[in-house]
């Protein structure tokens, strides 16, 4: 399925939550043209109206690629857009003072001041609020909008009009840009709050990943050290008494040769046991690692009296099906289904938020499981059953695994 729902869905949950807020602003500034914009033809003459909107439509699109780049700049791919902040400032005083001006010198009518007015409070609310995008330091905030709504006052009191309406002015500037500078603020707060989120999502299927391997390394070196150590000591030992031509020189050989079998059997015990994890340990594992990752998971099913090699084989699919789970797509919810009959043995792992449509028989995590689960005349089936939903299904036949034993 294409078109715009796969595209969406292929995006992580921090993306589209950026593309949300990207455009959040760029809506911001299609609503200063369109709402106070295009009303101009019917306040004013057509040429009048055609000079406050081409100045209206340039402030809209100073204000949307300033809150683009200043977005780039929160997540760390860009620099401050220092620059462009001032620039959009500037222009925001030349529009203000431009059409405060044509309401004080321009044509007489009353259309003429509302919509003068209107556009010079309007830039000032948008200037001051995406302004605020290029600037993370509270207090600086909180300076600029304070300046823009002092700013409004001065520069209208001056032109001739009465005080009570400069200050209106100035508190309207000061409340309207203050709740945009907020809305801005808390915005790029989220947007930040969903990537480190996500980051440790993923820090946490890697530690995972991480402790097994420190678990198995640990093991090995509990096994191997000692034995070594002696393999080591002894094999110095015999040559030594070889050199003298000394007969004991053979018996330590035969003690290094047992102690190396020693260790060979051990180290398939510890490799045995690695493979052969426990089905139930694997579920309540697998419930506890979705659920810490904020994933709602339900198990149904019981891993109760199955042969050793089958729960070995179910085990390794739990643990793979549990980490596409973290690693792959944006999943909220994950079912784990257990089905004993009398013939054979179900596993069932479904999962949502997955953000494309993976192949069935790829990667090298399924092949595996396809190989241990072979080794139990078993099979997989994997892939996506509806939009966004993926279905991992392994059956074990028990008969023959009770032959085999």
């Amino acid at each position: 399925m294409g078109g715009p729902g796969r595209w969406w869905r292929s995006k992580s949950t921090p993306a589209k939550v950026e593309w949300y807020t990207r455009w959040t602003f760029h809506f911001f500034a299609m609503i200063e043209v369109a709402a106070f914009g295009l009303q101009l033809f019917s306040q004013v003459g057509p040429r009048l109206a055609g000079l406050l909107l081409v100045m209206v439509c340039l402030h809209a699109l100073a204000c949307g690629v300033t809150a683009s780049v200043a977005l780039d700049w929160t997540r760390g791919r860009r620099e401050q857009p220092v620059r462009m902040v001032w620039a959009l400032g500037v222009v925001t005083t030349l529009v203000a003072v431009v059409t405060i001006g044509i309401a004080q010198r321009g044509p007489e009518g009353d259309g003429v001041d509302t919509a003068a007015g209107g556009i010079f409070g309007v830039v000032l609310v948008f200037g001051a609020g995406v302004m605020s995008l290029g600037v993370h330091n509270r207090r600086r905030v909180f300076a600029l909008v304070v300046g823009f709504a002092a700013g409004g006052g001065l520069v209208t009191w001056p032109l001739g009009l009465p005080g009570a309406v400069a200050l209106l002015t100035s508190l309207m500037v000061l409340l309207g840009g203050g709740f945009l500078a907020f809305t801005s603020i808390f915005s790029v707060w989220l947007l930040s709050a969903v990537y480190e989120l996500d980051e440790a999502r993923e820090t946490r299927a890697r530690l995972a990943v991480a402790e097994e391997r420190l678990r198995f390394g640990r093991d090995l070196h509990d096994v191997m050290g000692r034995n070594l150590a002696v393999i080591a000591l002894k094999s110095e030992l015999s040559v030594q008494l070889a050199r003298r031509g000394r007969p004991e020189a053979v018996e330590q050989m035969i003690e290094v040769q047992r102690i190396a079998q020693e260790s060979q059997r051990e180290v398939r015990d510890v490799v045995r046991g690695y493979r052969e994890a426990d089905l139930s340990v694997e579920l309540a594992g697998a419930q506890g690692v979705l659920t810490a990752a904020g994933i709602t998971c339900e198990m149904t099913g019981e891993a109760v009296g199955l042969p050793g090699e089958v729960q070995s084989a179910l085990a390794w699919v739990v643990r793979e099906a549990t980490t596409n789970v973290l690693r792959h797509g944006d999943a909220g919810r994950c079912s784990v289904g257990l089905t004993v009959t009398e013939g054979h043995v179900m596993l069932t792992v479904e999962n949502d938020g997955v953000a494309a449509s993976p192949a069935g028989n790829g990667g090298s995590g399924l092949a595996g499981l396809r190989e241990r689960l072979a080794a139990v005349d078993g099979t997989l089936v994997a892939g996506p059953t509806a939009v966004g939903v993926f279905r991992l299904v392994a059956e074990v036949p028990l008969a023959s695994v009770e032959v085999a034993s």
